[in-house]
């Protein structure tokens, strides 16, 4: 750990370095000291100072050459670094050093209230520093219980209206009307969730892509189906032009349906009732180009420049409260970003529409494809299974439950982890749904302790979990799982880890 008040003196000049030893001494610094440039580096590593104050004239390596290596090691590129030089004195010679990552640049002789000034300086900005980095951990730490909580009863909600669906598929429109309210704003609070901890990852640069190849036509056909929904609540007329050719790009295929299914949504919720919202794929030499366009409110052109800023919000419609984070626009430009396209707004003024367009570079179509009709077949319905559904959220294990019982499974619920074992060893289940924060053990702990059982050697566990960032994915295939579903877990997301785990 750093030492707040620790500075390592770097001199080969015995008197020197004595000297500012001294005056930093008495203005009430610890102070080390080092004589040349490989027991400056070694020192740093080993103690941590918080500034080493450094010599440019060095017998073996240069303090500019110094600097550099310390501010390119991760492990001391935080430390900071006060250069000084009674040979290097002009303009060049400064720049060099702050070109070197040098956090300040003085000229010896230096006055004792000088040198203790500036070093006073440079640690009062990195106390504010060290100060805003801890905020923004707390920030993302915050976010993700955040998202925890919100999320743990948004899944029974929504597990809740399919459960109704079963018990009565045939209820009266109205009714319908309703339960589909409820799933399609349930939806939009998940989507809030997820964009408040996509402002988290962009902000850190953890915002990472699983590439494979991914078919546009068909990546755009699943994503308008979801939007046209959508149109028609609004009365908007939904158009779409598709090529007959396949166009495939290297993504990653959440993502890249995340970035048109935010642009069709905003072209949907600023165009005001029964407008008209326009969709395209097409090919543009090496360049696959989606375009959205709406007739919507449009956007003013002091504002073009600014939509795509996080938190930014061009307007809305008269007849829509404003909703969304400002969020959306920002993640559309991170992701095109990151696949190594493009994305551009064109408007023509307020009240005159907006048009978003997308160019994303094309790769080859992969070998053996499969068709398209086979992969549109609905799989056939598997056989019966026990399922252990574990969860401390009592109306979450029971929604959960209640649809895996719909579709013929067995199903016991636990609500802790040793409950949890304890009933494994009773029940023997093929497939074990459970909950990562349990109220006397983790999730990962109970599952490393049904991995340990030779009685549930086969059996599979699906982590679910309010829990959803990479990291979270990651640590519980780490601890055993097999699979990691983010509350609320829909009804087909269920079923689809019972069929693809391929169960005894």
């Amino acid at each position: 750990m750093m030492s707040h008040d620790l500075i390592l003196n770097v001199d080969d000049t015995e008197a020197a370095r004595y000297a500012k030893s001294r005056i930093l001494q008495r203005a009430g610094f610890q102070v080390i000291e080092a004589a040349s440039g490989g027991e400056a580096l070694a020192k740093t590593a080993s103690e941590n100072p918080a500034l080493v104050l450094l010599d440019t004239k060095l017998p073996d390596l240069s303090g500019f050459e110094v600097c550099r290596r310390l501010k390119q090691n991760p492990h001391t590129a935080m430390v900071l670094v006060l250069q000084t030089s009674a040979s290097y004195v002009a303009s060049p010679d400064r720049v060099r050093a702050l070109d070197s990552g040098a956090d300040n640049y003085l000229i010896e002789p230096i006055e004792p209230e000088e040198l203790v000034a500036n070093v006073r300086a440079l640690l009062r900005l990195a106390k504010a520093e060290r100060e805003l980095r801890e905020a923004n951990r707390l920030k993302d730490e915050f976010l993700a219980i955040l998202a925890h909580e919100l999320r743990n009863p948004l899944g029974p909600i929504r597990n809740a209206v399919e459960v109704l669906r079963n018990l009565d598929p045939y209820a009266p429109q109205p009714q319908e009307s309703a339960r589909q309210m409820i799933i399609r704003q349930t939806d939009h609070m998940v989507r809030l969730v997820d964009d408040l901890l996509d402002v988290s990852r962009i902000s850190q640069g953890k915002i990472t892509l699983r590439v494979a190849p991914v078919e546009l036509g068909e990546m755009l056909r699943s994503v308008l189906d979801t939007a046209r929904e959508a149109c028609e609540r609004r009365r908007h007329a939904l158009s779409v032009e598709l090529p007959d050719e396949p166009l495939w790009v290297a993504g990653d295929g959440v993502r890249l349906a995340q970035i048109a299914g935010n642009l069709l949504n905003n072209a949907c919720k600023f165009t005001p009732l029964g407008g008209v919202v326009t969709a395209s794929l097409t090919r543009e030499g090496d360049t696959a180009l989606i375009r959205i366009r709406d007739n919507g409110i449009g956007i003013p052109a002091a504002q073009i420049g600014n939509i795509f800023k996080l938190f930014a919000q061009a307007g809305h419609a008269s007849d829509r409260v404003q909703d969304g984070l400002g969020i959306g626009l920002s993640l559309v430009r991170t992701l095109v970003d990151l696949h190594g396209g493009s994305v551009a707004a064109e408007s023509p003024g307020e009240g005159q529409g907006s048009t978003f367009e997308i160019r994303l570079p094309l790769c080859a179509a992969p070998e053996g494809v499969a068709s398209t009709a086979a992969a549109e077949d609905s799989p056939a319905a598997g056989p019966s299974r026990r399922v252990l559904v574990v969860d401390d959220n009592v109306d979450s294990a029971d929604m959960v439950a209640s649809l895996l019982s719909f579709c013929g499974h067995e199903v016991v619920t636990a609500h802790t982890g040793t409950d949890a074992i304890r009933l494994a060893l009773a029940f023997r289940p093929h497939l074990v749904f459970l909950d990562i924060g349990l109220p006397d053990m983790p999730g990962t702990e109970a599952a490393s302790a049904m991995r340990k059982l030779p009685e549930l050697a086969g059996v599979r566990l699906v982590a679910l979990s309010g829990y959803g960032q990479e990291r979270d994915r990651e640590n519980a295939l780490a601890a055993g799982f097999d699979r990691h579903l983010t509350k609320p877990a829909t009804f087909e997301a269920l079923e689809a880890a019972v069929r693809d785990l391929h169960l005894p």
